[in-house]
């Protein structure tokens, strides 16, 4: 019996980022393309004695427990089953910014549903493991299903797609971005045309965008000055409301070779965007 498992949890890119309309609940409506990245963090989930038990070995500073969304994730899991369950203690291998944009927090929600579901053995499917993530975040449900997708709604309708395999360079400026003050800010586009499912896959992608950008850069002189550097060596875009910014590469030597020429101050990272995530490579591994 398995009473310990290491999973990764991915980074996701918005590959753009368009803002369709208004909710009368005040959501916005999305389209998106997300893809995942070969680069995250590790959860490494371990069966425990104790009755009931929902342990984070490794907190995360600033944000409590009841608060951190792989104990969110742990609970309402537990939840779904009568039965006793064993404890699990949970420790994480944190690699991705916090408010970068990179879905961090709903990449370890859904490793943590999609780990404990093997671990103890509750035999849920992804659309409902996905339907539990959905109440802890928006973009959980594409990291549960592990496919890079075409996103709508808030970003929770999802449709399979296939983008291009590339490289990335992604650069984290010296900054985090409060999410709600960009979804508030008057300037905010909100009435990009909606497209099929089909052209956001066909031609010039340099035509889609992050409705997002020129807020993000107005109110964070960090993310424009990033913004500009890159732009120097190609199309440089925000994913999500950021801070993190990414260009696209051919190779994985262009883009290290751009990485070792980056102003300092700059964090950040060289990934290959990938198609199915990691996480889902990892558990079909297990099979």
């Amino acid at each position: 019996m398995t009473t310990t498992l290491t999973l990764p949890s991915p980074a996701k890119l918005n590959l753009f980022l368009h803002i369709v309309g208004r909710r009368p609940d005040g959501y916005h409506e999305l389209e998106t393309l997300f893809q995942f990245l070969d680069y995250g963090d590790d959860i490494t989930l371990t069966l425990t004695s104790e009755r009931p038990g929902i342990r984070l070995e490794s907190p995360i500073p600033g944000v409590s427990d009841d608060d951190n969304l792989i104990v969110k994730a742990a609970r309402a899991l537990a939840r779904k089953t009568p039965d006793e369950l064993p404890g699990v203690s949970i420790s994480i291998n944190k690699r991705l910014p916090m408010g970068g944009g990179l879905g961090g927090g709903s990449s370890n929600a859904a490793t943590t549903l999609l780990g404990l579901n093997y671990l103890w053995k509750l035999g849920l499917g992804l659309d409902e493991l996905a339907d539990i993530g959905l109440t802890l975040g928006a973009d959980v449900p594409v990291f549960v299903h592990g496919h890079a997708a075409f996103g709508e709604g808030v970003g929770e309708k999802l449709t399979p797609a296939f983008p291009p395999e590339d490289w990335f360079l992604i650069l984290k400026p010296a900054c985090n971005i409060n999410t709600g003050k960009i979804f508030s800010a008057q300037g905010l586009t909100r009435d990009t045309p909606k497209m099929t499912i089909a052209p956001a896959f066909e031609g010039d992608a340099s035509r889609y965008r992050n409705d997002c950008e020129d807020v993000v850069n107005k109110l964070y002189p960090e993310v424009k000055q990033s913004m500009e550097w890159l732009t120097q060596f190609g199309p440089a875009r925000l994913t999500g409301t950021g801070a993190c910014i990414f260009g696209r590469f051919p190779t994985e030597s262009a883009a290290r070779i751009i990485w070792e020429s980056k102003p300092s101050g700059i964090t950040g990272f060289v990934a290959k965007g990938v198609n199915i995530s990691p996480l889902h490579q990892k558990l079909t591994e297990l099979e």
